[in-house]
């Protein structure tokens, strides 16, 4: 895949947020940005299975497949954190933490289901949708660290500006979340069984790119919600 072309993806993805936002200013609640974020997450998760090459023109870097879609969760907090708060954007990671378990499980259990004697793909069923044990965990582990770490960051950067610097609070919750995840993530997932180093730089690298691509999303998904905090209790 090409720059040019990783800079439409990125931009096509990211999009996605800002439909997230139009309907949770209109109804006043987060719920499609939530189930954006879940979908984001499960399907970043499976991707996470096939290894792809991202050729930036001067360099070609390697990632897992769903790096694209996964930075992008991180967007998804941050904008739920600026207009809901940090403890509706925690519930949101929960939920999408708990449908990553359970859409593990219910795969898992396909698997586990006698194939019909004349379909023949379940050896590549197996190996699509069984997710490897250590990749799941290795999943898991660094969402719920980082994605929380991004939480109280964005949260505690906001209160210490007073609410000044939205640019700010965005980069320096999400990048370092966002480098934590690659070094918490691809060892568990994949010491001794890949090269290591070419895939924390890789990963690493088209993670800031996304991340600094999305600073302008933020700040339109911003006009797009309004600048006043959302006070849920009160919405329900």
């Amino acid at each position: 895949m090409s720059f040019f072309l990783i800079f439409i993806w990125i931009i096509g993805i990211t999009s996605f947020t800002l439909l997230g936002s139009v309907y949770a200013k209109k109804v006043q609640k987060p719920d499609l940005l939530i189930a954006l974020y879940v979908t984001f997450t499960l399907t970043a998760q499976l991707l996470a299975v096939k290894i792809s090459a991202f050729d930036l023109g001067f360099t070609t870097l390697y990632g897992p497949s769903g790096v694209l879609l996964f930075s992008v969760t991180y967007l998804f907090t941050d904008i739920v954190n600026e207009r809901f708060g940090r403890k509706e954007t925690q519930r949101m990671i929960l939920i999408a933490f708990i449908t990553q378990v359970a859409m593990v499980f219910f795969f898992w259990l396909s698997i586990q289901l006698t194939p019909a004697p004349f379909w023949t793909a379940q050896d590549m069923w197996a190996t699509i949708f069984g997710t490897v044990p250590r990749i799941t965990v290795a999943s898991w582990i660094a969402f719920l660290i980082t994605e929380n770490i991004d939480a109280y960051v964005f949260s505690w950067f906001k209160a210490k500006t007073h609410g000044r610097h939205l640019w700010a609070r965005n980069v320096f919750s999400t990048i370092p979340a966002l480098t934590l995840d690659s070094l918490i993530f691809l060892p568990i997932a994949f010491a001794g069984v890949i090269p290591l180093w070419p895939l924390i730089v890789g990963q690493t690298i088209i993670k800031w790119l996304v991340g600094l691509i999305n600073i302008p999303f933020m700040y339109l998904n911003k006009w797009v919600l309004g600048s006043e905090k959302i006070d849920l209790n009160q919405t329900n």
